[in-house]
C-alpha cells in the first residue's frame, strides 16, 4: 500500500516539528511547506531518505500553496504570527493564508484538512490577534466544511516561548511582572499532546467539521505559572504587580525592538481567562491524556538553574 501524503504549512515551527515527527513514525510522506525550505532541512532526519520533503509556500502565495497541497490526502495549517511587520499581518496570516490553504485544499480534492487556532479566538476581542484567529476559522470552515479546527491554550515544551523567555529574564532580573496582578487563568497544553491531536484529527472518523478547545489537566493563574517555574529553576525573585495600563505603556515601548518580547496586543491578550470552554471538545475526546506541566518543565528548564542539570535532584 501507498504511503498516505501529507502537507504541513509552519511544519518547521514550535509546534509543526512535533506534527511532522509524528505523522514521519506513523509512515506518511510528509511535505514541510515553509517560506524558507533551508530552514526545515533539520527536519529531514525524522524520517527515512525522501520521506520529509521540505518545500517553499508562503501562504500568502495561491500558486505555491496550491502546488504544495497538490496529491496530498491530508493538510495541516500550523502558520502562525504573534508581531506583525511590514505585509505580514494578522490578517495576511490568520485570515487570508488560512482561507487561501483551505480553499486549496478543497480544490485538490484533500481528504482531511486540520486548521490550529487559539483559545480565545472570537470576533469581538479587543484582541487583533485573537479576531483574525476567529476570522480565519470562519474563512476555514466556508472554504472547506469538514476541516477539524484545533484550538489550544498557551503551548508549552522545549521550545516554548512562554517558559524559556521568562526563566531567562529569572537570570537576568531580581524581579517578574505580574501583569494585571498575575490574575489570569491560563491552562497550558504540552506540545506534544497538540501534535498528537493533530495527527488523530486526520484519522478519527468523528473529528471532521468540529471544533476542539486543548488544555493541559490544570488551570494555573499567571502568578501560579511564575511561581512553578522559579521552584523548577530554583531561583527565588519578585513577583511584582503591573497594572494592565502600564503594561500597555511598556509593550508600546518594546514593541520598536525588531524581536519584542511583549507587544499592545499581547497584554490585551492577558486580560482575558485562556482556559478550555465549559463543555467544548477536547484533548480527552481524541483519545489523548493531558500531561502535566511539573512533569515536562523539569526536562528542558535545567539550563536555566545554578548548577544546570546536576542541581536537580528530581533528574539525578
Amino acid at each position: 500500500m501507498d504511503a498516505r501524503r501529507a502537507t504541513v504549512f509552519g511544519g518547521s515551527g514550535f509546534i509543526g516539528r512535533h506534527i511532522v515527527r509524528r505523522l514521519a513514525a506513523e509512515g506518511a510522506v510528509v511535505r514541510v511547506a515553509v517560506r524558507r525550505p533551508n530552514q526545515a532541512l533539520f527536519l529531514k532526519p525524522m524520517g527515512t531518505v525522501g520521506q520529509i520533503v521540505p518545500v517553499a509556500a508562503d501562504v500568502r502565495d495561491e500558486a505555491a500553496v496550491a502546488a504544495a497541497v497538490h496529491g496530498a490526502e491530508d493538510v495541516i495549517n500550523v502558520t502562525s504570527l504573534y508581531v506583525e511587520r511590514g505585509r505580514a499581518t494578522f490578517a495576511a496570516v490568520h485570515e487570508k493564508g488560512a482561507e487561501t490553504v483551505a480553499r486549496a485544499a478543497a480544490e485538490a480534492g484533500v481528504a482531511r484538512l486540520v486548521q490550529l487556532s487559539g483559545i480565545g479566538a472570537d470576533p469581538r476581542s479587543p484582541s487583533r490577534y485573537a479576531r483574525s484567529r476567529a476570522r480565519g476559522e470562519q474563512l476555514v470552515r466556508a472554504a472547506f466544511p469538514g476541516a477539524t479546527i484545533l484550538r489550544p491554550s498557551i503551548v508549552f515544551g522545549p521550545e516554548d516561548k512562554f517558559f524559556n523567555t521568562f526563566a531567562a529574564l529569572a537570570q537576568l532580573s531580581p524581579a517578574l511582572p505580574l501583569f494585571g496582578g498575575g490574575r489570569t487563568r491560563l491552562q497550558p497544553v504540552y506540545v506534544g499532546d497538540v501534535a498528537e491531536a493533530a495527527r488523530r484529527a486526520l484519522h478519527d472518523t468523528s473529528a471532521p467539521g468540529k471544533t476542539y478547545e486543548l488544555g493541559g489537566p490544570r488551570v494555573y493563574t499567571f502568578r501560579e505559572l511564575l511561581e512553578l517555574l522559579l521552584a523548577e529553576i530554583g531561583r527565588h525573585r519578585l513577583l511584582v504587580p503591573v497594572p494592565f495600563m502600564i503594561a500597555e505603556i511598556q509593550a508600546a515601548f518594546l514593541s520598536l525592538l525588531p524581536s519584542p518580547p511583549l507587544t499592545r496586543d499581547q497584554v490585551k491578550l492577558l486580560k482575558a481567562d485562556n482556559v478550555v470552554t465549559g463543555g467544548a471538545l477536547g484533548l480527552e475526546d481524541l483519545g489523548i491524556t493531558p500531561t502535566a506541566a511539573e512533569v515536562v518543565l523539569p526536562t528542558y528548564l535545567d539550563r536555566f538553574r545554578r548548577g544546570g542539570r546536576a542541581r536537580n535532584p528530581r533528574l539525578a
